[in-house]
C-alpha cells in the first residue's frame, strides 16, 4: 500500500528547505523545533531516505530531498491558490462593454477568453455600435467600458493603438481604376462626409456611391465581392484585398486612434479585470503599436 503524503508535512519540509534551519522553520510554522524535527523524521520514514544533511550553518537538501522539493513546492502553492480562490468573494456583474464591430473577433474574443478563465461566473454584455453612440453610452452610464475610434482631439481615454482608416480594394477586381470610382460608405453621414468623401475630393477623384451599409462587415462584403472600394481600418483589411496608397492616387482617410474609455462611476474588480483583459488583447494584436 502506497503511503499518503500529508500536505502539512510537505509545507514544513518546504519551510525547512527554504530557511535551511529547523529553528527558523519552526518559527515560521508556529511550532516548536522538536515538533518540526518529528515531522521531518516522519516524512523521511515515508520516503525511505534522508532528506537533509546537517552542517555547521544549518541543513541542506540531500539528493533525495532535492528530488522531492520541486513537487512539494508545487503542491503547497496549489493548495494556497485553492484556499485563496475559495475564500475570495465572487466578482460582481454584469460588465457592460462597447466595442467597434471590426474588433469583435480579433480583440474581444481574446479578451473574453482570458477573462472567462479567471471569472467564469460574471455576466458580460457587449454592444456593437459606432463610436459616437458608444461614447454617449459611457457618459449616460449605460456602459462600463468602451473602445472607440477618435480622429481628432483625445477626450481623456487611454490610447490602445493607432489604426488609421484607408481605402481598400479587391486584389482581383481592381474597381479603384474606374472613373468615377465606385465607393461603399456607412449609411450614417457624419464621418463619411467629413473624412472619407473629403479625402477623395482633396485628391480630385471622381466617385459614385455604389453601396451603403451600417456595419463594417457590410463594407468588407462590398470590397471582397468587387462591388466597390471602401474605407476600412488598416488592421481589418480582409483577405484578398489591399490598401490603396499614394502610389495608387489615394492615401490615408484619417489618423484614427483606438481609445479605451471607462465610466468614472464604474467600479469593481470585475470591471478592472475586463479592462486589463482588453488592454492585453490589443497588446498581443499584430500592428498594435502606438506611433511616436
Amino acid at each position: 500500500m502506497k503511503p499518503t503524503l500529508d500536505s502539512d508535512l510537505l509545507r514544513t519540509f518546504v519551510a525547512v528547505a527554504e530557511t535551511g534551519n529547523f529553528t527558523k522553520a519552526a518559527e515560521q510554522a508556529g511550532r516548536t523545533q522538536s515538533a518540526v524535527s518529528m515531522q521531518m523524521k516522519k516524512l523521511e520514514g515515508m520516503v525511505g531516505d534522508s532528506l537533509f544533511e546537517r552542517g555547521s550553518r544549518g541543513v541542506a537538501l540531500t539528493r533525495r530531498g532535492g528530488e522531492l522539493i520541486g513537487n512539494a513546492r508545487r503542491i503547497v502553492s496549489l493548495l494556497d491558490e485553492t484556499a485563496a480562490s475559495i475564500a475570495a468573494a465572487p466578482l460582481g456583474g454584469p460588465v457592460r462593454i462597447g466595442i467597434p464591430e471590426e474588433y469583435g473577433h480579433a480583440i474581444l474574443s481574446r479578451a473574453l477568453g482570458a477573462f472567462s478563465k479567471r471569472h467564469p461566473k460574471v455576466e458580460v454584455t457587449v454592444r456593437y455600435a459606432h463610436s459616437g453612440a458608444q461614447t454617449a453610452a459611457v457618459a449616460a452610464g449605460e456602459l462600463d467600458l468602451a473602445v472607440v475610434f477618435e480622429w481628432q482631439d483625445l477626450a481623456g481615454g487611454e490610447v490602445l493603438m493607432h489604426d488609421p482608416t484607408v481605402w481598400v480594394t479587391s486584389e482581383t477586381h481592381h474597381r479603384h481604376e474606374e472613373r468615377p470610382v465606385p465607393i461603399a460608405l456607412y449609411s450614417r453621414e457624419g464621418w463619411c462626409r467629413d473624412f472619407a468623401i473629403k479625402s477623395l475630393e482633396q485628391r480630385g477623384l471622381a466617385y459614385r456611391v455604389a453601396y451603403t451599409s451600417d456595419t463594417n462587415g457590410g463594407l468588407k462584403l462590398a470590397v471582397t465581392s468587387g462591388l466597390a472600394i471602401a474605407p476600412i481600418s488598416r488592421s481589418n483589411i480582409p483577405a484578398g484585398c489591399r490598401e490603396l496608397t499614394a502610389a495608387d492616387g489615394f492615401g490615408d482617410i484619417d489618423s484614427s486612434n483606438v481609445v479605451l474609455h471607462r465610466n468614472p462611476a464604474a467600479a469593481g474588480e470585475a470591471i478592472d479585470s475586463m479592462e486589463n483583459a482588453i488592454r492585453e488583447a490589443f497588446t498581443l494584436t499584430p500592428g498594435a503599436l502606438l506611433d511616436g
